[in-house]
């Protein structure tokens, strides 16, 4: 049994990851300071003798004693990074000084939890690990992709320098129960304006796209990962190659539902990338790995779960 930490264990990655830890056979310590994640995600895992949950903010220096750190903290949806940009570029820089701070007194492994979005609006499609990125410095992004590539930054020195074991994830656009009703995220905007029968706002034209993987696939990525051979790194692309305009997307979520939503457009917002899409040779390769859940697959439980979501908070 490894006693395993998971910073931001309260969100909507989190909570999975914690869920398959314990299946696994291990403690879990699950830090988060409640900035976006909920203790409802882990309300159902406080009972369970193996898991414990401690209210923490990881910009300030974390001494446990653990085997493994899965780092996943920091705020990731456009609307709750950019609410306080500041403190975002603090979490994922701070943040990881510390939590490598606390893997090298412990000589122990720790996994990084990046983003797609170190590529930026990519002028390389679909993006390798290769792809050095196309991101601005001085936009209302930067806070999080300009973090997120310092992050990268800081695990492989450490690496170097200190004989770290790291393990770095790019994590495409994932979606799944427990994402935030209000993240701004395109998967959860849609689908809650469909059972509300709102409009649903699409931005731009509709015709920029992402690929979207299941939450199930991605944790199955970000554990075979961790438990990967010693000298292989990363970065890895982990997220599913199969390509969606945001019009697509909208009219499969109105079709699901059954919705009676209509579709309007609004301006493109600053320094939002028009495609998004990993290549997973690498993941595939190394890791065995490659999503298994079709999008209408994962919608329709997605669907579900924030259809009970609303339904409770109406008879509240």
């Amino acid at each position: 049994m490894k006693r395993i930490l998971v910073t931001g264990g309260s969100g909507f990655l989190g909570s999975h990851l914690c869920e398959r830890l314990l299946k696994e056979g291990n403690e879990v310590l699950c830090v988060d300071n409640l900035f976006t994640g909920r203790k409802s995600n882990i309300h159902h895992l406080l009972d369970n003798n193996n898991f414990e949950f401690l209210r923490h903010d990881i910009t300030w220096p974390l001494y446990v004693e653990v085997d493994e750190v899965y780092n996943l903290a920091c705020p990731a949806s456009p609307v709750h990074y950019q609410f306080d940009p500041v403190q975002t570029t603090k979490t994922s820089v701070l943040g990881a000084i510390n939590m490598l701070g606390l893997a090298k007194r412990l000589k122990i492994r720790i996994l990084q939890a990046s983003t797609s979005e170190v590529y930026g609006d990519p002028e390389v499609h679909p993006q390798p690990e290769s792809y050095k990125g196309s991101v601005s410095t001085t936009g209302i992004r930067a806070c999080y992709d300009e973090g997120k590539r310092c992050a990268e930054t800081l695990f492989f020195d450490f690496h170097r320098q200190h004989g770290i074991e790291i393990k770095v994830m790019r994590i495409f656009n994932t979606y799944g129960p427990r994402m935030h009703p209000q993240d701004g995220r395109v998967v959860s905007n849609f689908i809650v304006q469909a059972l509300k029968g709102e409009d649903i706002t699409i931005y731009g034209n509709g015709q920029q796209t992402r690929s979207f993987c299941y939450v199930d696939d991605n944790i199955e990525g970000m554990y075979r990962l961790m438990n990967s051979r010693p000298d292989f790194t990363g970065p890895v692309n982990i997220g599913n190659p199969v390509e969606f305009t945001m019009l697509e997307l909208a009219e499969l979520i109105i079709e699901i539902t059954g919705s009676s939503s209509k579709l309007i457009f609004l301006p493109l917002p600053q320094d939002d990338p028009m495609q998004r899409k990993p290549v997973i040779d690498l993941a595939k390769k190394e890791l065995d790995w490659e999503p298994k859940v079709d999008l209408r697959t994962g919608l329709i439980s997605t669907i579900a779960y924030f259809d009970n979501l609303l339904q409770s908070d109406h008879k509240v």
